[in-house]
């Protein structure tokens, strides 16, 4: 899981979301949620932006330490 995953996961859960919930509310899928959790692909800008308002924090706490992989 990369670190973007982590943060999201994360976050999700202490807002206690399930993955389904999630994206029910971004209007995607609970595959994609789980592949951007596990890393498999990156949310797009438009989603980043969903993501930071459906969860209630900053585009800084979602990315935290992202930058930090390479």
């Amino acid at each position: 899981m990369n670190r973007f995953g982590q943060n999201l996961k994360g976050i999700r859960q202490s807002v206690g979301l399930s993955q389904f919930q999630l994206a029910k509310l971004l209007s995607t899928t609970q595959q994609r949620i789980s592949e951007w959790e596990q890393g498999q692909i990156e949310p797009s800008l438009r989603y980043l932006i969903k993501l930071t308002k459906v969860l209630d924090v900053s585009f800084e706490e979602l990315t935290d330490g992202v930058l930090q992989e390479n």
